[in-house]
């Protein structure tokens, strides 16, 4: 039986009966928020002015998507949904800390949720993105200014791609992985070709943006291992490490710049040139 990408059209998503958030689950989501807020502003690494004049010039900016370009974890998220929650959430704190594999940990991860297109759809119409505050006037910034912007994350593509199109990113920019569904809906895998489903996938898709469209000067900005990992194997010329969501102190040390909050980066554009910006 031949494996489908999901739609997000499903003519009988609506039949089945929603799974709730578990309070365990809330409770690790607010616990990662107040753990952010909780951190000194001063913690922060400064920002230097081959920084600012990096991002001030970047061609294009590659945001990861859960915990930065929006404040869920959507892999948690869905695994709330469908009542395995805990379990997930283990999995996912030890994925983003860089302590197990990343396409192991994400093919036991599917494996625990087994979701469904059907579960996947309804899951799409009752949990919309919490888009992190600042990040649409942070997009329109960036690309009035003509530089372009990406998502590169290990979360799921169905999810993503409304994200997407309701802030005007291409399909093309994005970045993900795919959950794969027999011809009944059933789950069935995940497309092993995604450059993000494994270990130093996010490097990888960065290098493949900058070869496919010339680019020299690309931002990762990001607050997990994975993230990092773009600026540690070159392919990234800067890494923000964010921490407005969840701080994580190997992310920090390794950032080129550590912000608690998007306008950080706003302020940083709109504060004037360096003689070389792009706009």
């Amino acid at each position: 039986m031949r494996s489908q990408l999901l739609s997000r059209s499903s003519a009988h998503a609506a039949t089945a009966a929603p799974r709730c958030l578990t309070r365990a689950t809330r409770a690790l989501r607010l616990t990662r928020v107040m753990s952010a807020a909780a951190q000194p502003v001063s913690s922060t690494v400064e920002l230097k002015p081959e920084v600012a004049h990096k991002l001030r010039t970047a061609e294009a900016v590659c945001f990861d998507v859960d915990s930065t370009f929006c404040e869920d974890e959507s892999i948690d998220e869905l695994a709330a949904f469908l009542g395995v929650g805990e379990q997930v959430a283990a999995l996912t704190a030890k994925a983003m800390g860089g302590t197990v594999e990343f396409k192991e940990a994400l093919r036991t991860r599917l494996g625990v949720m087994k979701p469904t297109r059907a579960d996947v759809d309804r899951f799409l119409r009752e949990h919309p993105h919490r888009v992190t505050k600042g990040i649409p006037e942070l997009v329109s910034l960036l690309r009035s200014r003509g530089q372009e912007v990406f998502l590169v994350s290990g979360g799921f593509r169905q999810i993503i791609h409304p994200l997407a199109e309701s802030l005007g990113i291409p399909l093309s920019h994005v970045f993900a992985n795919s959950i794969l569904f027999d011809s009944e809906g059933h789950y069935a895998g995940f497309d092993e070709s995604e450059f993000t489903c494994r270990s130093g996938g996010k490097p990888a898709a960065v290098r493949h943006i900058k070869d496919k469209y010339g680019y020299s000067n690309v931002v990762m900005v990001g607050d997990g291992a994975t993230d990092a990992e773009a600026r540690v194997e070159g392919a990234a010329s800067l890494f923000i490490g964010y921490g407005g969501v969840v701080v994580r102190k190997n992310v920090a040390e390794k950032a080129d710049w550590f912000i608690m909050d998007i306008q950080q980066m706003i302020d940083v554009l709109k504060s004037g040139c360096c003689g070389n910006c792009r706009k």
